[in-house]
């Protein structure tokens, strides 16, 4: 069945009794047939998302350790040889920004000062209490050594701790900390409901459909990436061969004042510019209408034939405290690599339709628009789920600034529209208000993480009316492993996500469909959290914004591609999973960020694109005329 066709035959909803929630929010009635085949037995499948619920609290405790450990040697770092008074301030700020760190003990060595900051024994049971008096001699005994020390998790009241301490490297500071754990219990409720664990929404507020899924056959799963075709090139570099020979030495001044380089390498009767803020197609933009040489081309890296891991050519590896350890769906998708070719623009906006954001993440520090809130129709859009949060955090949180995670676009804004209420669900009206609210402010791009199995055209005419505004549209396919289509995913204007593991196999969890365009990483992926933290979270939802975060990228590194030109730059240039072409688990394949933005370089139209372009462009400026007062 064709995607449009598969739009028709939804069920119409009237706007008020139609909702869309985190991903998707039916229950479905599953078969027999195994993981491959797309269906599971109701408790086999129960196991296996019981499963990644219980990888995303894992990984996210080895997360908030971790930045946790960050956070104390940068105090460490910050308050030496600074007077008592302003210690005092940096850990005031220190707890009031991350609001877990529920006591900090700073220790002078020198002067044998010891000072103790927001410390209120929480409620607990005598034998609560002196087991935590036990991990806190133990991490004093540790600091005195000149020894880090870590303990285990435990329980006093209905809170979760642990306790950290550290010494700086000259031996006169020692700082300790009690860490409040309940970003556990708010992962675990949160997936609960994202993976369908839980009726969600709950019952009596909402109307939620049953949906039943067909028997499906085998498939066969690859993984291999064959990058045989590449060519590779410096980003900020170019060959110029001159129409007149050789420039002269003002003609070379010139050159340098306006693309801001040093002296041009030469060789032969061809020179090599090298701008530090210009890409490769800004660059040969400017030397063809200013210059008109006789040639350019990129500057190209040429490898030797032997058998190499194909992932270390041209590889940015990020400073980010998590992304080494944590952060597999990244080199899952070539983004290292990718960011030779484009880091994204500041001019492309990304907007994040969701539960909104935490604005004041430290990871997120002047990534964030203004956005809007279509729930209060006032007032920011402050996320009370984390949901959001997470999703922006995945397309754009800081790189390159030694904290947190590492986002897949460094300089695309990202535009934060609240939709969704503190529930994780929001009414049709909302989530189309945010679209058109998006369209209307200049998104670009816009990342739907959220879902419903019903058609509803009222949503379907504000998706209209951001694609006939060259926006291009992104959303999670859902959560239910169902062949059900879900929208706005199934509709034909939107890019539809599958989700992917870190095998590169089809997620237990994610829905399927004729309707699946890409498939990107939706399993524990780690990322920015409200409460300045971070969580590793699964689902389609997570899926999603790598998706947008390319497209991003993409209009970025080439702004004359339509929305069309690039969902099919996209799909074209997956890595192609399942059977050969498309098919309804992955759809082209997952996502490949180097691939993509290999094609979309240059600053024209890829050839094969050039006739499709010229009916896009007219098709383009014919909606405008048709919706123009």
């Amino acid at each position: 069945m064709s995607r449009k066709n598969i739009a028709i035959a939804g069920l119409l909803t009237a706007v008020c009794a139609s909702v869309l929630a985190v991903s998707l929010t039916s229950r479905p009635d599953k078969g027999t047939d195994g993981l491959h085949q797309g269906t599971e037995h109701p408790v086999r499948e129960h196991s296996l998302k019981k499963t990644a619920l219980v990888q995303d609290v894992y990984a996210t405790e080895k997360l908030s350790r971790a930045d946790a450990g960050r956070d104390l040697n940068a105090m460490l770092t910050e308050t030496e040889g600074k007077p008592a008074h302003d210690v005092a301030l940096y850990a005031e700020k220190l707890q009031r920004s991350h609001g877990h760190i529920a006591m900090l003990m700073w220790i002078d060595f020198s002067s044998g000062t010891v000072r103790t900051f927001k410390s209120v024994p929480p409620e607990g049971t005598p034998e609560q209490h002196r087991l935590l008096r036990q991990y806190l001699n133990a991490a004093k005994s540790a600091v005195k050594k000149h020894q880090a020390y870590e303990s285990p998790s435990f329980t006093v009241g209905e809170r979760k701790y642990f306790i950290m301490s550290q010494r700086s490297r000259d031996g006169k500071l020692g700082v300790l900390a009690l860490i409040d754990q309940t970003l556990l219990n708010r992962v675990a409720e949160h997936q609960r409901k994202n993976l369908r664990l839980i009726p969600y929404p709950k019952e009596g507020r909402f109307r939620v459909e049953s949906v039943h899924t067909d028997t499906l056959q085998d498939i066969t799963v690859k993984t291999g990436h064959d990058n045989e075709n590449a060519s590779h090139y410096y980003e900020n570099e170019i060959v110029v061969r001159f129409r007149e020979g050789h420039p002269k030495p003002r003609q070379l001044q010139t050159i340098s004042s306006d693309i801001h380089c040093e002296a041009p390498r030469k060789l032969g009767y061809a020179y090599i510019f090298r701008s530090p803020d210009m890409t490769y197609s800004q660059l040969k933009t400017y030397f063809h209408y200013k210059w008109r040489p006789l040639y350019t081309e990129p500057h190209y890296l040429y490898l030797t034939n032997d058998v190499n891991d194909e992932n270390t050519a041209g590889v940015i590896t990020p400073n980010d405290q998590l992304f080494s350890a944590y952060q597999w769906n990244l080199p899952a998708i070539e983004t290292s690599r990718g960011w030779n070719l484009s880091k994204g623009s500041n001019k492309v906006t990304v907007a994040v339709v969701d539960t909104g954001v935490q604005a004041d993440h430290p990871d997120l520090k002047g990534q964030l628009l203004s956005g809007y809130n279509a729930i209060s129709k006032k007032g920011k859009p402050d996320d009370d789920v984390g949901h959001g949060t997470h999703v922006c955090g995945i397309i754009g949180a800081l790189v390159n600034n030694a904290e947190g995670v590492a986002g897949i676009s460094w300089y695309n804004k990202i535009l934060p529209v609240k939709v969704l209420d503190s529930s994780g669900a929001g009414t049709t009206y909302a989530v189309a208000e945010g679209i058109i609210w998006a369209a209307d402010h200049g998104a670009k791009v816009i990342n739907l993480s959220l879902g419903n199995y019903a058609d509803s055209q009222f949503l379907h005419d504000a998706v209209k009316y951001a694609y006939d505004r060259d926006v291009l549209l992104v959303s999670a396919a859902g959560n239910d492993n169902t062949e059900r289509p879900g929208f706005p995913a199934a509709y034909p204007e939107v890019l539809a996500v599958a989700a992917t593991n870190a095998s590169g196999e089809r997620a237990s969890f994610s829905n399927y469909g004729d309707y699946i365009d890409v498939a990107a990483p939706g399993e524990s992926i780690a990322s920015t959290y409200t409460g300045s933290q971070y969580a590793a979270l699964s689902g389609t939802s997570m899926a999603s914004p790598h998706a947008a975060a390319l497209a991003g990228l993409v209009r970025s590194l080439n702004p004359d591609l339509t929305n069309k030109e690039v969902m099919d730059l996209m799909t074209k240039n997956a890595v192609d999973l399942g059977s050969p072409g498309h098919d309804k688990y992955y759809g082209w394949g997952q996502v490949d960020i180097y691939k993509t933005l290999q094609a979309a370089s240059g600053g024209e139209v890829p050839l094969e694109l050039w006739p499709q372009h010229v009916r896009e462009k007219i098709k383009l400026l014919e909606r405008r005329l048709e919706t123009s007062p």
